[in-house]
């Protein structure tokens, strides 16, 4: 009786979801406001773009992006030189809003570089993506720029590019290095994960109709989940088909979850009757008719399955070359998982400084630039490489 009496007290249960509703389906929250998948230019994160002859035995053209002092040749009075090295099939743009971020928070300059084979740069041998020939390229790239006495130089590189800054700063080819910091790459996870990475690059559209339309697909696919960073860094990642193509064939499966969530706003925002249901009959007609129309569609800038023979050489033997750097050192993850044998023992023997930043994907410096850029911020200015400015205040780690 007692008990019967405390269960009357209790709240009703919720009803049941319908059956068939998973949790990855599409469900209606109520009206919202339409996401801008515009591209947006370089210029606003960026002061200048500027094109480099790297003249080596493969006369390689480089192609980077720059805030200002960077192409001052000297070491001036305005802090250390951010060289940052994007990820494989990314480019320069995908450091852009950290880039403004960082630049604002500490006297730094900072030079986005566009590495072989992706972004704009042109070489000879577009295919010579080894770890070798893409670290004398960033070698010839600083001596062009500064000469013989370059300013103090802090290599920063996200997955390739992380691993491409470790060859780097191992070669010695950075006579003014002060430190490295490294973005979601680790030996052990990387070896692992190039078994899918074929499996992975089919998964991926060919091409797409448009540059909207590749923005909106690395944001819902979860490349990349910032907006902001993909309406920027996306164009550096795709480029204009040279033959135009029939546009069904176009990333058909990307095009018709598209048209899919405008037909939902219609219904959300028509009136019903008969009125209604021929409007939105002629606007689905006025769709299809579209996707009949020749376009010029955008494809990735660079074939990445083609780099697999490299792939090998670029993260086999990376956490030992890291730990032998004698620079200060920095790893940034997007999950602790992603630590190997030899990097754990080296973080507990207090080798390198490592951050986790959670509820990132692998692009963490564009999901979380921010974050990013207070992670390394703190660390320069910790190792009294710079100073803040714009009154920035640095967040020590804990003992």
């Amino acid at each position: 009786m007692e008990k019967n009496l405390h269960l009357n007290r209790l709240p009703s249960r919720p009803p049941l979801p319908a059956r068939g509703i998973q949790s990855g389906s599409k469900m209606r929250m109520g009206p919202g406001r339409k996401r801008d998948f515009s591209p947006v230019p370089w210029s606003q994160y960026f002061e200048n773009m500027e094109d480099v002859e790297v003249e080596n035995e493969t006369s390689t053209d480089i192609s980077f992006y720059f805030l200002p002092y960077t192409v001052i040749y000297s070491s001036g009075s305005e802090g250390p030189v951010l060289l940052l090295l994007h990820g494989g099939g990314h480019s320069a743009l995908s450091w852009a809003v950290f880039s403004a971020v960082i630049f604002n928070w500490i006297k730094c300059r900072v030079v986005a570089v566009d590495l072989r084979a992706h972004g704009d740069t042109t070489v000879n041998n577009s295919e010579d993506l080894s770890a070798e020939t893409m670290s004398k390229d960033i070698g010839k790239v600083i001596e062009v720029l500064y000469g013989e006495n370059p300013p103090p130089i802090m290599l920063i590189g996200h997955s390739m590019g992380g691993a491409i800054a470790v060859h780097t700063a191992a070669a010695n080819l950075v006579p003014s290095l002060l430190g490295i910091c490294v973005i979601d790459v680790v030996e052990g996870t990387a070896m692992d994960a190039l078994n899918s990475m074929q499996n992975f690059l089919r998964s991926r559209p060919k091409t797409f109709k448009s540059l909207e339309n590749a923005i909106e697909w690395s944001v819902k696919s979860g490349q990349i989940r910032n907006l902001e960073s993909a309406r920027v860094s996306m164009g550096g990642q795709v480029k204009k088909c040279e033959d135009p193509v029939s546009s069904p064939g176009i990333s058909k499966t990307i095009i018709e979850g598209i048209i899919e969530e405008e037909e939902e706003e219609e219904e959300a925002e028509g009136e019903g009757g008969e009125h209604g249901n021929e409007g939105e009959s002629n606007n689905k007609r006025k769709k299809e008719d579209d996707l009949e129309v020749k376009e010029c569609p955008y494809t990735w800038r660079i074939e990445l399955a083609k780099t697999e023979k490299y792939w090998d050489g670029w993260f086999r033997g990376l956490s030992s070359l890291f730990l032998s750097c004698s620079v200060p050192k920095l790893l940034l993850l997007a999950g602790v998982d992603r630590l190997d044998k030899d990097l754990t023992i080296g973080q507990m023997q207090g080798k390198f400084q490592m951050q986790v930043l959670p509820q990132c994907g692998h692009a963490v410096h564009e999901d979380a630039p921010e974050k990013v850029a207070e992670a390394l911020a703190t660390f320069m200015v910790r190792h009294k490489f710079t100073e803040t400015k714009g009154g920035f205040q640095c967040m020590f780690p804990a003992c």
